[in-house]
């Protein structure tokens, strides 16, 4: 069965998502179980592959037999391979923390949103694991829909701000789109490796060249990268607890593997690199990505939101790193996209505890709460720390990575925009911990009930088991950073990088 793994990790979700909507309607007590077994499926396949990755080298699949470049074709080498159990282990995980905050925010509509949830993870695995420029683009768009009713399920402004995501991630999408088109009307192809092997004597084309710049600012876009991040903020600021903490760890992530992907494997590194010479402006885009969402999470006074700008910093770094072009760089940013990814999880399992036991994640529901919901806010420093680059946390080498690279690269405005950002990483999170920490329940006024400062009101089980799963993940990772980084990424990182 393993030779079928590719296939297996977009059709097992897939599926779920039938018997899931069916359940909905007759038995929707199941819902949650068929959701469970379905990412499971996906879960052991991705972490399958990843072993069979590692020890035998790139896995391809053909579909229906059709060999490439006119049938759909899968391929999984170190790079996505890794995304891939990044992608399953943060969607199962975040789906057992979410079964409680389902059914206190909307019961009545566990069955679509359990639905919609595997539906996005189809579309986030089908995206990471194709090797077709257009299937790309059907599954994004899968993953895109999906997300944006996700979003819309929640309330208040909820509706409005999944609108607004639903008109700037259709104009990503349609860039992406136009930019695969002029690909194919030059090469007459789709298929990835196929594009790249006929690409070399177009360089001089100005479709290509416009292919290129169209197709980037589409997922650019699509990840939030300043100053296209307007939709990000209000969208997973206002977006249910457990869509907050599926879509803010994943969908940039993805967007960074995707971009990254069609630059090393459609247009390859030589015309990107070398013929565009484009290194050192995304690169300083990079840096006013970072400062900028650092500056805008100083000024933020509900957690949530503050936590939606360190992602657009975030953005920036793997961005950056990517584009400084060499080994140590190219490193850092893609060990950013799995620790990024746990870090993010964390941070908003935490929050969505908070909001869960609060009500909201406003600067005035913290006070006390290292008292009252000590195992979430223990959680939540572990989760800061990494942001902020600590070790033995994950945070820190990915950070050690990107600024060997900034070094290697003589970027020293990269450089200084890492550690700009770490040093107001320090002030976000340390603010919160001197209000959860120093100031009484109740805020500085002192609480109405002082006995209450010592009741421990903490989240239900179901939701600290996978927040602390996710806070201990990012110490192993961190000590097993070597490992990771010797055995998958090392052989991810393109030759002429080397």
């Amino acid at each position: 069965m393993s030779e079928h793994y590719p296939a297996l990790l977009v059709i097992l979700p897939l599926l779920a998502s039938f018997f899931i909507s069916a359940a909905g309607w007759f038995r929707p007590v199941l819902c949650f179980p068929f959701t469970v077994a379905g990412l499971a499926g996906s879960l052991l396949v991705s972490l399958g592959l990843l072993g069979d990755v590692m020890s035998g080298g790139p896995v391809s699949y053909r579909f229906a037999g059709w060999d490439p470049p006119w049938g759909i074709y899968y391929r999984v080498d170190h790079l996505n391979a890794l995304v891939l159990a990044v992608v399953s282990v943060v969607g199962f995980i975040n789906l057992l923390a979410a079964r409680s905050s389902v059914e206190k925010e909307f019961p009545e509509k566990a069955g679509p949103f359990y639905t919609l949830y595997v539906l996005f993870m189809t579309g986030l695995l089908g995206m990471v694991v194709t090797g077709d420029a257009f299937n790309l683009y059907v599954l994004l768009e899968i993953a895109a829909i999906t997300g944006y009713a996700l979003i819309a399920l929640g309330k208040g402004r909820a509706p409005l701000s999944s609108l607004h995501y639903i008109f700037m991630g259709t104009i990503g999408a349609s860039f992406y789109l136009l930019g695969v088109g002029y690909l194919y009307i030059v090469t007459g192809s789709l298929n990835m490796e196929d594009i790249a092997r006929l690409l070399p004597p177009l360089y001089e084309s100005k479709v290509v060249t416009a292919a290129f710049v169209i197709l980037m600012v589409g997922v650019w876009l699509k990840m939030g990268f300043f100053p296209l991040h307007a939709w990000l903020p209000n969208a997973y600021t206002h977006a249910p607890s457990p869509v907050s903490s599926l879509v803010a760890p994943l969908m940039t992530k993805v967007m960074v593997y995707v971009m990254i992907r069609m630059v090393v494997t459609v247009f390859t590194l030589d015309f990107a690199f070398t013929f565009l010479g484009l290194n050192d402006a995304v690169v300083w885009l990079a840096v006013v990505a970072i400062v900028m969402g650092s500056l805008l999470a100083l000024s933020e006074k509900d957690v949530k939101r503050m936590l939606t700008y360190i992602v657009v910093a975030e953005v920036g770094y793997m961005v950056g790193g990517f584009w400084l072009g060499n080994s140590a760089g190219f490193t850092g940013a893609v060990l950013h996209i799995l620790n990024d990814a746990l870090m993010t999880l964390c941070l908003f399992l935490a929050v969505g505890n908070i909001v869960h036991v609060k009500g909201n994640s406003r600067m005035e529901s913290l006070p006390g709460l290292f008292r009252t919901m000590p195992w979430t806010m223990a959680a939540l420093v572990v989760g800061a720390l990494s942001i902020i680059g600590v070790p033995p946390t994950c945070g820190f080498f990915s950070k050690w990575y990107l600024l060997l690279g900034a070094l290697e690269a003589g970027h020293y405005g990269f450089l200084a925009a890492l550690l700009f950002s770490s040093l107001v990483s320090v002030v976000l999170f340390f603010r919160i911990f001197e209000v959860g920490y120093f100031e009484p329940l109740g805020g500085s006024h002192g609480s109405a009930h002082g006995d209450d400062e010592h009741v421990v009101r903490e989240a239900p089980l179901g939701m600290l088991v996978p927040l602390w799963i996710t806070a201990l993940g990012l110490i192993l990772v961190g000590l097993y950073t070597g490992e990771i980084v010797g055995r998958v990424i090392r052989h991810a990182v393109p030759a002429m990088m080397l």
